[in-house]
């Protein structure tokens, strides 16, 4: 290992194996050239000469670049182990490795991973530390490395590394000792926490250990809790990682099937429901509040289909389902579904799926939506007017005028079942013949002033659906009111935002063919369903995130390899060939698009 002392023992000391401080590291973030794009990163740390001060954020001359998932008091100091150095230096045969190549911090000698427990406490110098959490691995670390599939590697081979607060400040420097002063409740080490998150199994007394200990970081014990209260439907009965990503529950069949239109009604002026039957005159499975169906039409025989995504608005459980779309001025599926589309024809409909699913609790319930987004939650509106619900529930809906106000005479029918419910309902521009305390309850738009008089219960669940900056609006409304942003759940029509951490955003352009379609023989295909893109596959692309990228669809990502779940997306139709492996397997019916490719004919829910 270059600039490096050569790899000794840890001291002695009356039987007692001593760890020190071998080096500290230090750097700021900068703009680093990766895949076409600037990255912008501070996994570049190199050794520094003489004292430093370690302070309760980081240590003096350190930075990081993507404080959503690096620093903070939390994760203050980044530790790794000379231990693991040699590990990857006979496991990828290299002996090019300095100091701070894993962006650490201290790189120590002792203290491994599956020694070390979660709220062990530390005198290093003149600073206290406490073990927080082990290192949230991304793909900068690969980077770093040269070695894509890194941040997968960590984990497998069960060495991440581990995050420290600062409890008290102090100085510290290479050579200093590292004094153990307190060991943490429940002894859980580094490796048994990162696994418990990352790998496969999330065994409840684990769980409920983990969550034990004070020291546990705020975020790894948001996610095992997740974990914890997704336990009980049984080890690998669905796969995905309640933890890691928001999962949505196993499609009721692959693919897509034929439905049969057995009704079409209008609902307001630009609004109209469709109610599809299986073509058998079988029940349909039961959908869940919240969740939507994908429609594949064909306006044009001789061009791709085009897929949509359309919100289920009827009345969870029953036989049938319910369907209602607003018809866009130059919408091309509403447009064929609005003028063509009859009933008795057969339309071909994936199974109900999303994770924009109503709670079961006893918390107040604030559905709220503009327009045509009163579909999701008026099923959920339903489920709670079904039991009857006895739990305290707000209806705020905005809308133009009553020609334009979707769902009047329904929601007011169930609302009337519901020992606390209550409709608050805003026209932006009444027309005469609406009748104010009638037909709505005031004039103008729902703002922060109108949010707040209404003195919203601040322990409500919240769910939004609408416009995007509807949805924004109000949720920083509900915030400013003292709702906790976990308790606003918003439904997105559209392509989802895109998580790209670290990656210097440039200009935004809408979903496209790839600029350079590669030579050969083109392969199966792959839509993008919520991007309205169909593209040919090509091995060249590696990745069919990296497809996505090629078009500009928006994509969220984290660590490249198959480990952080970020990527994790529908499967409407078709399946993937993943390599490497996950760790972890996505739930049924969805996809890791960061280390796959379609073998056949493939649509996603992106």
């Amino acid at each position: 290992m270059s600039g490096s002392r050569p790899y000794g023992g840890c001291a002695r000391e009356n039987g007692y194996r001593m760890a020190t401080l071998i080096a500290v590291n230090v750097g700021m973030p900068k703009g680093v050239a990766w895949h076409g794009r600037t990255t912008h990163t501070a996994i570049w740390k190199h050794p520094v000469a003489g004292p430093l001060m370690a302070r309760r954020l980081n240590l003096d001359g350190d930075g990081q670049g993507d404080l959503s998932g690096h620093g903070g008091e939390q994760r203050a100091v980044l530790v790794y182990q000379l231990d693991s150095y040699r590990h990857w230096q006979e496991h990828m045969k290299r002996d090019d490795f300095t100091y701070g190549q894993f962006g650490e911090n201290f790189t120590v000698e002792g203290l491994a991973d599956d020694e070390v427990c979660i709220g062990d406490r530390y005198e290093i110098g003149g600073a206290l530390f406490e073990v927080t959490q082990p290192r949230v691995t991304c793909y900068r670390v690969g980077l770093r490395l040269g070695e894509p599939r890194m941040a997968a590697l960590l984990v497998s081979h069960r060495r991440p590394g581990f995050y420290m607060r600062v409890l008290a400040e102090g100085q510290v420097q290479a050579g200093d000792e590292i004094v153990k002063v307190v060991s943490g409740p429940e002894e859980m080490t580094v490796a048994e926490i990162d696994a418990l998150l990352y790998l496969p199994g999330h065994a409840r007394p684990q769980l409920e250990r983990a969550l034990r200990i004070p020291a546990l970081s705020p975020g790894w014990k948001t996610s095992l809790r997740a974990l914890l209260d997704d336990a009980d439907r049984g080890p690998g009965a669905v796969g995905g990682n309640s933890g890691l990503s928001v999962t949505s529950p196993p499609p009721a069949w692959p693919g897509f099937r034929p439905l049969e239109v057995v009704r079409i009604e209008p609902e307001s002026a630009s609004i109209f429901s469709l109610t599809l039957a299986s073509v058998d005159g079988e029940p349909l499975p039961a959908a869940l509040p919240g969740q939507f169906l994908g429609v594949r039409l064909r306006p044009d025989p001789q061009a791709s289909p085009v897929i949509r995504n359309y919100s289920l608005s009827g009345r969870p459980g029953a036989e049938t389902y319910r369907i209602s779309v607003k018809q866009e001025p130059h919408g091309l599926a509403s447009t064929y579904l609005s003028q063509h589309v009859k009933v008795d024809d057969v339309l071909d409909v994936a199974a109900p799926r999303g994770t924009f699913l109503l709670a079961d609790a006893d918390t107040p319930v604030l559905l709220l939506s503009a327009g045509v987004g009163a579909t999701p939650v008026l099923a959920m509106l339903h489920a709670l007017a079904a039991k009857p619900s006895r739990r305290p529930v707000w209806w705020l809906q905005a809308a133009r005028d009553g020609e334009n106000h979707p769902f009047a005479d329904e929601v007011h029918a169930l609302l009337s079942r519901l020992p606390a419910g209550r409709s608050f309902v805003s026209y932006s521009r009444p027309r005469s013949v609406d009748r104010p305390g009638i037909n709505y309850t005031m004039t103008g738009r729902l703002s922060v002033e109108r949010i707040r008089a209404l003195e919203l219960p601040p322990d409500a669940d919240a769910y939004l659906c609408g416009p995007g900056a509807f949805m924004q609006d109000l949720s920083e409304a509900l915030e400013s009111c003292g709702m906790p942003s976990s308790r606003i759940h918003t439904e997105i029509f559209g392509a989802a935002s895109a998580v790209t951490p670290g990656v210097v955003a440039g200009s935004a352009r809408a979903p496209h063919q790839p600029a350079h379609l590669p030579g050969g023989q083109a392969g199966p295909s792959v839509s993008f369903a919520r991007s309205g893109l169909t593209v040919p596959w090509h091995r060249d692309y590696g990745t069919l995130l990296e497809l996505a990228e090629a078009c500009d669809v928006p994509v969220r990502w984290s660590c490249r390899t198959g480990v952080c779940h970020t990527c994790e997306t529908g499967l409407l139709s078709g399946h993937v060939d993943y390599s490497p492996e996950p760790v972890d397997l996505p739930a049924e019916g969805s996809a890791f698009i960061c280390c796959s490719t379609p073998p056949a004919d493939l649509v996603l829910d992106m």
